[in-house]
């Protein structure tokens, strides 16, 4: 059972830096203040945002900030081995060596400019997982208070669950939203109900907006009902669908649009009917549901 409070909504940095948005240091002070002014207080990184550059502008637009350390919640993932000018490494690859972890948070929390990460999460499986020694990573940093709660991303349950019987496991940050359901239906979020991790959803909007096909174009017609019944944005819909799962998904949005963040919580208080959930479903799969 994890001991973190994460907001509902949680925003996510990957595109913050040079990789799309290149927000300058000023920029992402300012947006860090919106943030949190609009009950967004959870911020999601991994070290490997910006070809490793992101979590250090974060780091200095907060340092910058004036806000307290309590006030906000700090995630980040360590593991893939980006070819990058920033590192040594001649193919993409994963580490999860006891010292890589300790080494990599450590350095996540010089870039971050705090004593200490809310959340760590593993980014991404790899074959060569060691759990035992995963696990005495995890111990000495909580020990030493340099992270509070542990987790994975896109972790399948099997794959969870080997961790998890080394080291407890409070998060699995996973590919979920109205495009990309498997998750509801692969046992996914079932075994995280039942072992109590909260699942966070990255893109939870999926393609609706990305992609023109069948599926997207039947999406956005039901979309364009609901927008008129509930009287709210497609994306405020599309995020409350993904709130409703009964394993309290909690979606995390890459926006820096202003005016989109100052809705997102919306979707927290919007309670689809139950006719409607379902008809987004079967407009998804471009059929009734079984």
């Amino acid at each position: 059972m994890s001991k973190t409070v994460l907001s509902p909504i949680i925003a996510g940095t990957m595109n913050w830096g040079v990789w799309d948005k290149n927000l300058s240091q000023k920029e992402m002070e300012s947006m860090i203040h919106i943030c949190l002014e609009n009950k967004i207080t959870t911020f999601d990184h991994a070290d490997i945002y910006g070809s490793y550059t992101t979590e250090a502008t974060f780091g200095k637009a907060f340092a910058s900030s004036a806000i307290a350390r309590e006030k906000m919640q700090l995630i980040s993932k360590c593991g893939i081995q980006l070819i990058s000018e920033n590192r040594t490494n001649s193919i993409k690859h994963y580490n999860y060596s006891k010292d890589y972890i300790i080494w990599s948070v450590e350095n996540s929390l010089k870039n971050l400019q705090t004593d200490f990460l809310d959340v760590l999460l593993l980014h991404r499986p790899s074959p060569l997982m060691q759990a035992d020694e995963i696990a005495e990573a995890v111990l000495k940093l909580k020990t030493e208070g340099k992270i509070i709660d542990f987790g994975l991303s896109n972790f399948t349950p099997s794959q969870t669950e080997l961790i998890r019987q080394k080291t407890e496991v409070s998060f699995n940050q996973i590919q979920f939203s109205a495009t990309h359901h498997e998750a509801m239906l692969d046992g996914s979020l079932d075994y995280m109900q039942i072992h109590s991790i909260r699942p966070m959803s990255w893109n939870p909007l999926g393609t609706v907006f990305r992609e023109d096909i069948e599926q997207t174009r039947r999406l956005k017609k039901v979309l364009v009902k609901l927008v008129e019944k509930y009287g709210l944005g497609s994306d405020t819909i599309l995020l409350s669908w993904v709130l409703q799962h009964p394993a309290k998904v909690i979606p995390i949005a890459g926006t820096v649009n202003i005016a989109r963040i100052q809705s997102l919580i919306k979707a927290v208080e919007l309670q689809l009917e139950k006719e409607d959930w379902f008809a987004i479903w079967a407009e998804s799969m471009g059929e009734d549901v079984p």
